[in-house]
């Protein structure tokens, strides 16, 4: 937390620290089993919303509550959260092609 809500560092307690760092994992819990079964389009969805929830996060630190300067602790995660959507959005379109052909081959 000292690294990211630099522009606000009061209005950061040690509780929302560690609320962040176990939301932080629990995303990256949720990540590592999406690419472990990439094929499975619910934990896909909620692998995706995970990037949208970070984007959010970090967007609405930096511009809407000011806690947050944009720095390279920040950027970092907005890349990160950015091109993952991106590529998981890309990533998608091939599954649903592949679920399609699955079913083609199966009728």
């Amino acid at each position: 937390s000292e690294k990211l809500y630099t522009a606000s560092p009061g209005l950061v307690n040690g509780l929302q620290a560690r609320t962040f760092g176990v939301w932080t994992l629990l995303s990256s819990v949720i990540r590592c089993l999406c690419a472990i079964d990439i094929r499975n389009r619910t934990l896909y969805y909620i692998t995706l919303f995970t990037f949208f929830l970070a984007l959010l996060h970090f967007l609405s630190e930096v511009f809407i509550y000011h806690t947050a300067a944009l720095t390279i602790g920040v950027m970092a995660p907005l890349m990160v959260a950015s091109f993952s959507i991106l590529g998981m959005l890309i990533g998608l379109q091939y599954l649903e092609v592949e679920a399609l052909s699955q079913n083609k081959k199966k009728n």
